[in-house]
């Protein structure tokens, strides 16, 4: 082949047309749209709620065994460490199927899209897809799971994100551990971290360095004994709302809730996990419908509460908001 050099002077300058084109940035409004399909991503917890990753409860809780009873903890526990379920009964497998089905029903009922990771049978706990992941304007960050009954979740849930279109920008790694139910975006430029058995100060570090470039500043509060996410005693609400256990919660985490100008809603006491619902868009919310004190709390504040079954699920571990990942909420 002969060597051309009027070719490469004319492939330089083509190139030099095409390219590059930096601006307008990544999470330019058309620049996002035009590229990845839409909007993704969430700046809080209380916008209008846009799409949700779900995943079908795991066929492998027919293995939950009645015999495996533990006095002391409460609960069914397996010997193997693959599944804990509360209380003293096997799970109600039909119940659990009814209430996942029928909280999708009523997410799609008010305009929510509701997209499926695949079905993980062994994984037990792989239902609450909150803990996989977060997600910020633009896109998402895939976390590393702290138990090892669930470490395995996060290359599911990257590729559901993915086939959905979604942006991944970043991903925990080395031994850093962070499990998205503690992490909560109180302001566009604001969020926390619950760190606990289930989140660590180096799961922090790396976080809140994938974080600072989006313009967010990732503040630790560290919570008390065994609380496993911030999630199971907080929920913002609205930008001036929350809902709080006060028996549960960091003070240090209340006091910055309170310094930014938010109302704070005690659960009621009767009902420690009432918390743990899910903003479908400001002062509008689903919760549990065996939590009616709490929710005659928050309608005084002019919250309106959707109820919907959900108490076998929870003896999984985790509720309506643990179920649930936002994958868009409107953002500006």
């Amino acid at each position: 082949m002969t060597f051309d050099s009027t070719m490469e002077v004319s492939d330089g300058k083509f190139h030099a047309l095409m390219g590059p084109e930096g601006a307008p940035g990544f999470l330019d409004h058309r620049e996002l749209e035009t590229a990845w399909g839409r909007r993704w991503g969430a700046a809080d917890e209380v916008s209008r709620l846009r799409s949700v990753l779900m995943r079908r409860p795991a066929t492998g809780l027919a293995a939950v065994d009645p015999a495996a009873y533990s006095p002391e903890l409460d609960a069914l526990v397996d010997p193997d460490r693959r599944w804990y379920w509360t209380g003293k009964d096997a799970p109600d497998l039909d119940r659990v199927a009814a209430e996942h089905d029928g909280f999708a029903d009523v997410l799609r009922a008010n305009g929510v899209e509701v997209l499926y990771a695949d079905p993980l049978p062994d994984f037990t706990k792989a239902v609450y897809t909150r803990d996989p992941l977060i997600t910020i304007p633009g896109g998402a960050i895939i976390t590393r799971l702290a138990a090892r009954m669930r470490r395995g979740e996060e290359q599911s849930i990257a590729r559901a994100v993915a086939d959905a279109g979604m942006p991944i920008l970043g991903t925990i790694t080395g031994e850093g551990v962070v499990e998205g139910g503690t992490f909560v975006k109180v302001r566009r430029d604001q969020a926390f971290l619950g760190t606990s058995v289930r989140t660590t100060p180096e799961g922090h570090r790396q976080l809140a360095r994938m974080l600072e470039p989006h313009g967010i500043t990732l503040h630790r509060v560290s919570l008390p004994g065994y609380l496993i996410h911030l999630d199971m005693c907080s929920s913002m609400i609205d930008d001036d709302l929350a809902l709080v256990n006060p028996r549960l919660a960091p003070y240090d985490y209340i006091s910055a809730l309170e310094g930014l100008g938010i109302e704070l809603v005690e659960v009621h006491p009767s009902e420690e996990w009432a918390s743990n619902l899910l903003v479908l868009d400001r002062r509008r919310v689903i919760m549990p419908d065996h939590l009616p004190r709490t929710a005659d709390r928050l309608a005084a504040k002019g919250v309106e509460v959707i109820a919907v079954p959900y108490r076998e699920i929870l003896k999984n571990g985790g509720g309506l908001h643990c179920s649930t990942m936002e994958l868009q909420r409107d953002w500006s």
